[in-house]
Formats: C-alpha cells, structure tokens, sequence
C-alpha cells in the first residue's frame, strides 16, 4: 500500500485526558503513541498530510455527567487534559480539528461540526487511514462519518485503542460490514 499526497493519517483524540491518568481514561490508551510517531513518519515522508482531532469542550458541556451525559468532564478547551500526548512527534506542517465545541452538541465524529469534509476535498484526498482513541466511540463515528462523505477508509487496528470488549467487538464486526479495510505498520508503507 503506497501512501501518495491524496491520503490522510487522521489521528482520533490522543489527548492526555484519555491516556494514563486522564480523567477519561482508555485502557492502553499510551501504548499507541510509538505506532502512530512511526505512522506520521511514514505518511510525512510520502507527502501525504497529518490530520489531528481534539475534544475541545466548554465548561458546561452536554457529555459531562454534571449536565447528566454520560462522561466525566474531560478535555475542556485549553486545558492540561485537551493537550495531544506528549509524546507524539508531530511533522512541522499538520491540521488540527476541534469537535465537541458546542456545548449543546454531542460530537464524536471528527467530521460533526467541523469543516473537515470540505478541507479533505478541496485537498483532492482520495484515502483516509484513521486509528485514535477509542476504537469503539470517537474514532468508529469518525470512520463511518468518513464513509459517507465518500472516502475510502483504512483502520488502523494497531494504533488504536477502546473503551470496553464488547464495544470493540461491535465495531470490528460493523466496520468489516462496512467494507473497511483494517491495516498495520506491517502493510503500511
């Protein structure tokens, strides 16, 4: 699989609030970040372009279980929380998109809210390959997201991470439904 400057590497949330001690935690949530660095070499070296997606919420966001949503308060915009892992290694040139910035608005996908589909468009981007955190929210809502605004999507099995078994199970099952190809450093060039 040869990466050319029609694709993508969008990498999903890997915030510290959901790594190691966030206040959301992903269960080997860290473990992805030496994966990706190599992902974003690969793809940086073949000119192709590195997207990032960031939670980014108010104080008073609807997810927060405080205003009876489902998640501790996590990645408020501007805090220690939302800032990317610090040990990603990021090429100079990359685009970061911000989700979950309503605070009225649920936002899971990369492409709710944001002008990601059009930006990827006017860049004439054929393929996205897409792995983050977590498997089985943020990062399946971008993929099936991605799907329907016409892209070919690639998973990117090894470089990401969810929050429960069974919810992976569930997307492994409805992304191959899909028609999603699931890939890894070793058929990635």
């Amino acid at each position: 699989m040869k990466i050319t400057n029609e694709d993508v590497l969008l990498i999903v949330d890997v915030q510290k609030d959901f790594c190691q001690g966030g206040s959301l935690e992903v269960s080997e949530g860290d473990m992805i970040v030496p994966l990706l660095n190599e992902y974003i070499r690969r793809v940086s070296t073949a000119k192709g372009h590195i997207y990032l997606s960031r939670d980014w919420h108010p104080e008073n966001h609807v997810s927060f279980l405080e205003q009876n949503g489902p998640w501790p308060k996590h990645c408020i915009a501007n805090s220690k929380g939302a800032e990317f892992h610090e040990d990603l290694i990021l090429p100079d040139l990359f685009t970061v998109v911000s989700k979950g910035v309503d605070a009225d608005t649920e936002a899971y996908s990369a492409f709710q809210g944001t002008s990601l589909s059009s930006d990827l468009k006017s860049r004439s981007v054929k393929r996205l390959f897409v792995g983050g955190l977590a498997t089985d929210v943020c990062v399946k809502e971008t993929i099936l997201d991605a799907l329907e605004e016409g892209f070919v999507v690639y998973f990117l099995e090894d470089a990401s991470r969810g929050v429960s078994k069974d919810g992976i199970d569930e997307t492994y099952r409805l992304l191959r439904d899909k028609g999603v190809d699931f890939v890894s450093l070793e058929n990635f060039a």
